[in-house]
């Protein structure tokens, strides 16, 4: 057995340069993992940074100074921000409100419509059976109302450190574009010197994982804006809010679009009923999914991830559960930096160290 763990450890590790990235890649997951709470305005900033870099490199090709790129990035961003934040937040505030109110006439309606299962299907469907999916949701309701409850007496903290953070993050996000090349020499000046394959290994994943973040924002952008003009037009109520939601599904492939449905539907439903608006409504919502996931999608990411869909479900399931909603979004690209020190380390570990 000892013999067989040598013979592993020299055909893997063998390599002073394969030990390197391994050392890397376990500090950089254990630091998410442990401190991911206590970091999390410095990671959003890192991030967002990264996503903006990408924009400042361009209008430097172009012959702008380094700092003017930066200023003017950096200014189209946080206009941006501010705008949905005084534009987007109080209408999706409101219509969650509304709907929250709303919730109890929607819950009595389909407890009505339930109560009338076993008298058009006696064959498949029971009183008792109908009672205990009526507690079910009950109890439901009452979880999420003593969550609500809950969330609003620890308003005032989480107001006040999200107030902070609107400040702070702005900030170290300009600092980081405009000191770049300051911090990353500072940070590698830790690093040792000799990590060519982890440099290889990153030069591989930065290019697929720049791709991906922005062509995921893309994504989101337009099949929110193309899903909130869809519903608008067909009147459904909450267009906002669940145009949003929409957009935002998209975050999580496969799974995302296949639990927004239930709300859309579920809304559909309650306004018109089985009409013809409801059946309009799943035809469209049903056709922004199908050209998301077969022209925007293939469009945006062509080549960028070549993972199998086991693959990313595996990985969205994995570090969602790991980082949340942070998790989720990155699943991808952290999949593909797996594949990539995965199809790296055999040309460096395969053989044992001579001598």
């Amino acid at each position: 057995m000892i013999t067989i763990l040598r013979a592993w450890y020299q055909r893997h590790f063998s390599n002073p340069q394969v030990v390197i990235l391994a050392l890397l890649l376990v500090i950089g997951f254990a630091v998410v993992l442990f401190a991911g709470r206590i970091l999390a305005p410095i990671l959003a900033s890192v991030i967002i940074a990264y996503l903006l870099e990408g924009a400042v490199q361009v209008l430097e090709r172009r012959g702008m100074p380094r700092i003017a790129s930066v200023t003017l990035v950096f200014v189209v961003f946080l206009a941006a921000f501010i705008l949905s934040m005084l534009g987007l937040m109080p209408v999706l505030s409101q219509q969650i409100t509304q709907l929250v109110r709303e919730l109890p006439t929607m819950i009595a309606e389909g407890q009505k419509q339930l109560l009338l299962l076993p008298e058009r299907y006696p064959q498949f469907v029971s009183e008792e059976q109908v009672r205990e999916v009526m507690g079910a949701i009950r109890a439901e309701v009452t979880a999420l109302g003593q969550k609500v409850v809950t969330l609003s007496l620890a308003s005032l903290v989480r107001l006040v450190t999200f107030l902070v953070y609107l400040v702070v993050i702005p900030l170290m996000v300009f600092f980081l574009l405009k000191d770049k090349d300051q911090i990353v020499a500072w940070v590698q000046s830790f690093l040792p010197s000799d990590r060519g394959l982890a440099n290889e290994v990153w030069a591989e994943v930065n290019v697929k994982i720049g791709s991906y973040v922005r062509g995921k924002f893309m994504e989101i952008l337009i099949v929110w804006v193309t899903s909130y003009v869809t519903f608008a037009l067909l009147g459904l109520e909450y267009a906002m809010l669940l145009s949003f939601t929409v957009g935002i599904s998209v975050i999580i492939p496969y799974i995302g679009a296949a639990v927004v449905t239930l709300p859309v539907a579920a809304v559909a439903y309650f306004q018109w009923g089985l009409d013809g608006n409801f059946v309009y409504v799943l035809i469209a919502y049903g056709v922004i999914q199908f050209l998301d996931g077969n022209v925007l999608v293939p469009l945006l990411f062509s080549e960028v991830v070549n993972l199998h869909p086991v693959a990313i479900i595996t990985a969205v399931l994995v570090f969602g559960g790991l980082w949340g909603l942070w998790g989720v979004f990155f699943a991808i690209p952290l999949a593909t930096l797996i594949q990539a020190v995965i199809k790296s380390w055999p040309r460096y570990g395969a053989a044992p160290a001579s001598g």
